[in-house]
């Protein structure tokens, strides 16, 4: 059982972003980062399935900066078998078609029975490279997956999915393309002798015009939407306890501060 793993590198989750003053971008100096949450679901479906057929191969397809390498070698050390890591400036700025784009053209030349991505990436939370990697590389697609079951013939997948108030089961023909959610495993944390394996494990840098991608279509140059700015939420006010002698009472002052104070009858 062959699989590909898209990971996405992200800030931290404990971690406080905050926008330049101007708002065109956020703060990452001294930043923590990870791998998404989501695509860690992706990487050890892969290696539970990779264990149930008994052989295969595990790999990890990245895009990022030179930074990414870090989150790459911890998806080794979990057990990944090899890495590619598609890094070059032409990529910088990709919003989610052009990263899909970019996933595609290398990965359309691999070897696999399915692709696993994380539902969303926690940065952007935008859920959109997983299906649009699907339509380019022309492969069947589901999302929010919770169980995967490889039919015996490993020709179809059988796959739960999470639904408004339930689940789905649906049938889907290899190869294809699956995007994860949280409930589908426990991913395994990487342990020192696997953290010393990961880095012997190939992990091969990408450039743009090695996978046949025209810089213009690509990076901030070839996507279709664009950030225009960055503004941090608004800051909590403290909550107002309504207070009052008898139910009654308590709604006519609860009505008063809403007329009066919060402007909002």
């Amino acid at each position: 059982m062959n699989s590909i793993v898209c990971l996405k590198q992200v800030p931290d989750t404990e971690a406080q972003i905050l926008a330049t003053p101007d708002g065109s971008d956020v703060k990452l100096d001294g930043v923590k980062f990870i791998i998404s949450p989501y695509d860690e679901y992706g990487i050890e479906e892969a290696l539970l399935q990779k264990e149930k057929a008994g052989g295969g191969e595990v790999t990890l397809v990245s895009m990022g900066p030179a930074r990414a390498v870090e989150a790459i070698r911890t998806g080794l050390a979990m057990g990944a078998d090899k890495a590619v890591h598609l890094d070059d400036e032409a990529f910088n700025g990709s919003d989610a078609q052009a990263a899909a784009k970019a996933l595609a053209a290398q990965i359309k030349g691999m070897q696999y029975d399915i692709i696993y991505c994380g539902r969303q990436a926690i940065d952007d939370d935008q859920s959109q490279v997983g299906p649009a990697l699907a339509e380019l590389l022309g492969l069947p697609h589901t999302s929010l997956v919770t169980k995967v079951e490889v039919a015996a013939d490993k020709k179809s997948v059988k796959v739960n999915r999470q639904i408004v108030g339930g689940e789905e089961i649906l049938e889907i023909p290899l190869p294809c393309v699956l995007t994860c959610q949280k409930g589908l495993n426990e991913p395994r944390y990487a342990s020192l002798p696997g953290i010393m394996k990961a880095k012997k494990k190939p992990l091969q840098p990408v450039k743009a015009a090695e996978i046949g991608i025209d810089a213009g279509t690509v990076g901030a140059a070839g996507s279709g939407t664009r950030v225009v700015k960055f503004t941090a939420p608004p800051t909590r006010t403290s909550a107002k306890i309504i207070s009052g002698e008898s139910p009654e009472e308590k709604a006519a002052n609860l009505a008063k501060a809403l007329r009066e104070e919060a402007k909002a009858i």
